[in-house]
């Protein structure tokens, strides 16, 4: 009994990885920067700068789905994790610094697709993670919540170079729209553009 509930869990384990093999897979990794605009606070006029996230890192897992012609049809799941983003206000209100994790399964069509050069577009959507630091921006405790979840919509754009049997170069721009973190301010906005651009390489397997 014990050996067929064994062989029910395993197989279809083994099918999904033996289909996963016969498929084209990706690895990816970029490094790069992510920029935030500046906002207001209507209460006080006064302006709310991010500092850019020169660390963050966007690690991603595709499969090939489908291809048509030119054109092949992914899918991914790119992570986006961005540490240490400076804040700066003029009133000791803000925390000093927040952190940004963004899960976002996503489409992705790549034109010349098996190419060596393969230019593409990406669109999805999934989970944000935002962490607002302990310490207020002039310093002191941070009397409001650390942690903040949201929903996050994902637009991107990019390029792969195949420049050496499996292993590749990437270039990539995404826009990961999401919820805001929670500042201890009102800065008249529900959502915000986190602009990612970053450099890497890519492993097809």
């Amino acid at each position: 009994m014990l050996a067929k509930r064994l062989v029910i869990l395993v197989a279809p384990v083994l099918f999904l990885m033996a289909s996963a093999l016969a498929q084209v897979n990706e690895l990816s990794a970029t490094v790069g920067l992510t920029f935030v605009s500046t906002q207001t606070v209507p209460s006080t006029g006064l302006p709310i700068h991010f500092g850019n996230a020169s660390g963050t890192v966007v690690a991603n897992y595709a499969r090939l789905l489908k291809s048509y012609k030119i054109f092949g049809l992914h899918a991914e799941v790119p992570v986006s994790f961005g540490p240490g983003m400076n804040l700066n206000y003029a009133i000791n209100q803000i925390p000093q610094n927040i952190d940004a994790l963004f899960v976002t399964p996503s489409v992705r069509v790549n034109v010349f697709s098996g190419d060596s050069v393969s230019p593409w577009v990406s669109i999805g959507g999934g989970y944000g993670r935002w962490r607002q630091s302990s310490t207020l921006v002039w310093g002191g405790p941070n009397p409001g919540p650390t942690g903040t979840n949201t929903g996050v919509l994902q637009f991107g754009t990019g390029l792969d170079v195949w420049f050496w049997h499996r292993w590749g170069f990437r270039f990539e721009a995404r826009d990961f729209y999401s919820g805001t973190p929670d500042l201890n301010v009102d800065t008249g906005r529900s959502r915000q553009h986190n602009y990612y651009v970053g450099v890497g390489g890519g492993y097809r397997f």
